[in-house]
Formats: structure tokens, sequence, C-alpha cells
């Protein structure tokens, strides 16, 4: 016999966690059910080892324009609002110092002027020059033998302290769903978490939808959000939905440095014409505050990494190879930029020369970082689905997402990262409460989450 839910959320990592927390704690749902494939929420990007552990706020993510930058402070905040309200502050959110590095005039006037400009969204903001970053980054300002300053211009824009700017997303995975249970129960209302349940078919039911276990079990929902990272595409693929797209899954790499090397976070400028993060590094917080250099940005035919072959053949599938593809992929290797940048990415992979190739492009941040200072980050970084809409032959930057209108939605690859998970999540419990005439209490979330 099936067991029936009003809404069924099939993935447990950061974004899947949300919507299951705010929906039992925002929302009159009267049943819910969350279903994650492995023994444990959050064992995939969601990981603390998978991921930069950054809240990514738009104040040193040179990749936002104006207008994205003060949506991505607002979803921000929620996730800082959640921490603090449960009291996870200290625990796993942390304050630390963090900022972008201008190498260069023409990084540095580019980040002069957004100084100006962006303070407007983030009054916390600061310059730093050479002077200040000799003291609150020396490893920055150092040369590469150690000898005196470096002589290019350099400045930076950030802040020192008293912003919250790290976060272990595969804890806050965890919490949501546990206090997601406590708010249910409190309500008398249903709220099931089902591990090692892996969802693989999904088909239209005369009382919503009927999913499909791995291992034979059956269960029903009247509204279905698929929230399982590159595998919302393939099991659209398989209702029939998002046929247009194809999926590029790209992993990060990261490598670790056996010290200290930076007080907080540095990254660098990015640039606008690559589609991937630029190389940063990170005081990371599961690894006693050692700097952790990355991503790396490395086309990889899997939907999931370190987990065998398996998710090849989903890949292949996903991927639905034809001319358009083909061509999409043909213009983008074309860009000399883009090509030189995925070759380069893909040595970083190599044995004997990619921790050579990697010191050289990381003593950018740090000029005296040495080949014996850092090591490839084994069983570290993750895959990020990058979506590419056949149609237009382009590849959807940031958000997407499949909502059919119809009482089921999938979501691929949230921007930015598992930062956005608490506006995502708002989204889609609103259209769950709409479609199925349930209350979502704005007030509460309100005053709760927003600012």
């Amino acid at each position: 016999m099936k067991r029936h839910y009003e809404v069924a959320v099939v993935g447990g990592g950061i974004s899947g966690c949300a919507l299951f927390y705010q929906l039992a704690r925002y929302a009159d749902v009267k049943s819910l059910a969350l279903f994650e494939k492995y023994e444990d929420l959050a064992t995939l990007n969601s990981r603390g080892e998978c991921n930069s552990q950054t809240i990514h706020c738009g104040d040193i993510e040179t990749n936002y324009d104006f207008e994205k930058a003060k949506k991505v402070s607002v979803a921000a905040r929620m996730v800082v609002k959640y921490a603090l309200m449960h009291g996870y502050a200290g625990e796993f959110m942390f304050s630390h110092q963090k900022m972008v590095l201008g190498v260069g005039e023409e990084e540095s006037a580019t980040l002069r002027e957004r100084f100006s400009k962006f303070r407007e969204i983030y009054p916390y903001l600061r310059l730093f020059e050479k002077d200040e970053l000799k003291i609150l980054e020396p490893n920055v300002v150092l040369n590469a033998d150690k000898s005196g300053d470096r002589s290019e211009e350099i400045v930076a824009m950030g802040v020192q302290s008293g912003e919250y700017t790290t976060i272990d997303f595969g804890c806050a995975a965890k919490s949501f769903v546990k206090n997601a249970c406590d708010a249910a129960s409190k309500e008398n209302r249903e709220a099931d978490v089902f591990l090692s349940c892996e969802i693989e078919r999904i088909v239209r039911a005369s009382d919503g939808f009927c999913l499909t276990a791995k291992d034979g079990r059956e269960f029903s929902a009247n509204y279905v959000v698929v929230d399982a990272g590159a595998h919302s595409l393939f099991l659209a693929h398989k209702m029939g939905y998002g046929l247009d797209y194809s999926c590029l899954p790209v992993a990060g790499s990261f490598y670790m440095s056996d010290k200290r090397l930076l007080k907080g976070k540095v990254y660098m400028v990015q640039n606008p014409k690559l589609p991937f993060a630029a190389l940063h590094g990170d005081a990371d917080i599961l690894a006693d505050g050692r700097t952790r250099f990355g991503p790396t940005a490395l086309l990889l035919p899997k939907l999931e990494r370190y987990r065998g072959s398996a998710t090849f053949w989903d890949f292949l599938k996903t991927l639905r190879f034809d001319g358009r593809v083909a061509r999409s992929m043909f213009e983008l290797l074309c860009d000399s930029e883009i090509r030189n940048y995925l070759f380069k990415n893909f040595a970083y992979e190599i044995p004997c020369i990619n921790r050579r190739l990697f010191v050289k492009a990381a003593r950018k941040i740090v000029p005296s970082l040495a080949y014996e200072d850092v090591s490839y980050a084994r069983n570290f970084g993750g895959v990020r689905p990058q979506v590419l809409d056949k149609t237009s032959g382009r590849l959807m930057l940031g958000e997407a997402g499949i909502n059919t209108g119809e009482g089921i939605s999938f979501n691929m690859t949230p921007s930015p990262g598992a930062t956005s998970c608490m506006a995502n999540a708002l989204r889609d419990a609103r259209e769950v409460c709409a479609f199925l005439g349930r209350k979502f209490n704005e007030d509460k979330f309100a005053a709760e989450l927003l600012d």
C-alpha cells in the first residue's frame, strides 16, 4: 500500500532540506516527506569538503552585477538569520575576515570603482591598501622570495570582522531537517524522512504523483519538488520535461596547504568571460583553519563525484547529445580564453604536473607559495551541473530549474550555490501552497528571516 503525502521533496541536500524546513515551520501542509538516496543527508555537494563553505552575499563576488548583488544579499541574510535564531553561530556558522584581491592596475581600478558603488548595498565594506594588507593578510603582500613587498599594485575590498562569512552547509542541512521534524511534531503534522531511498521513477497518478523507489517501495504525493542536483534534470527527462536542456557537469577540485597561509577568505577578481568561479583561498573550518585553495573546473562525464562509474550512464542520458549540443560545445571551445582555461584546469588533475601548475596560478594570491606547501585534496570537491539550453545554445549560468505548473518542479543548479537555499525554498514553498490551497505564514517568515 502506498504511503501518501501532500508534499514530497526528493533530495536531501541543502536545497531540499531548506524547503522541508520552511514547509514544516511556515506552511499548514499536513504531511511532508523527504527522500534521500544515500544513507545520510548532505553527502554530496552540500558536504563541507565539497564546497568553499562560503556565505556568498555578493560583496566580494565580482561576477555579480549590482541588481543581482541586491537579491543575493537578501538570500544570504536569510541563512544567517536562521542560524542566529537557532543558536548555531560558533557551532557551524562563523565570522571570518574576507576580501577580494585586485592585482595590477586594471583589477585594482575595477575594485575601486566597484567599492564606491556597492557600499550602497554593503555599508560595512572597506578598501584595504597595501600597507593595511600587510597586517591583515601578510602572505598576500610578501613577494615570491619573501624579501619584501610584491611589486605590482594591489588593493582589496572586504570586511575584517563583524559579518558572518563561513558555514558548514552539511551541518546546516541536517539542522533544517531536525527543526522541521520538531516543528511538525508540535502541531501534530507528519514530517517523515526516508534515507537510503532512491526515487527512480515519478509518474502521474489520480491523487497527484506516484513515486517509486529503487527498492520497490511506492509513495504518492499531491505535489513533488525535485531538489536532486544534476539528477533533477535526469528525472525531469524521464517524465518528458526539459527535453531542450542538456547537462554539462563541472567538477571542482581543491588543494590543501599544510598550514594557515591566510587568516580568512581571499577571492580573486572574476574574469567576466569565464562561466566558472575564480580561484580563491579559504581558511577551512573542517581542517583547523588550514588554507584550502580552489576550486578548479573540470568537465566530468558523471553526475556525482567519488561514487564510482554508476552515474556515467545517467550523464549520457541527461546530456541528450545531438547536433545542437555539438554546435554549442564547439562554439564554447572556439573562444580561446575559455578553451585555454578548460585545458589548464584539466591539467590540474594530471598527476606529476598538476601541483606545479596549480601552485603557479595560486601565487596570484600568495606569491611565496611553494610546491611543498600544498597537496591535492583527495575526496574534496563536488559536481555542479551547468545546464545547456539547446534552443538558444547558451549555458544557463546561475539559476536553472523547471516549474511545470502541474504540481511538480525540478531544481538543478541554485545560484549562488547553497547560499540561496532559503530564498529558493521560499519561492517553492509559496508555489506549493498556492497550488494546494494551503497557507504560508508570510508574517512569521518575515519576522524571523527577513530584515
